[in-house]
């Protein structure tokens, strides 16, 4: 990404589907907790939801980075 400032972008928007991604994970281990019946789609959305965070955090890091390089 050539533009820091549409990498900031993105990551500010990978930060709100991270809030989203912690409600419907909240959601989902809500369900599992109470004991449905079949909690295949719970435990798969919790995946899908953990793999959304650590890449956030992984485009924020890297980002900040950037943003020191282009500060010092």
């Amino acid at each position: 990404m050539k533009n820091l400032r549409m990498q900031i972008k993105l990551t500010m928007a990978l930060g709100a589907l991270s809030l989203l991604a912690g409600l419907m994970a909240h959601l989902a281990l809500t369900d599992i907790y109470h004991g449905e019946a079949d909690v295949t789609l719970e435990w798969n959305i919790v995946r899908v939801c953990a793999l959304v965070l650590l890449f956030f955090i992984g485009m924020t890091l890297f980002t900040l980075r950037r943003a020191l390089r282009a500060l010092i």
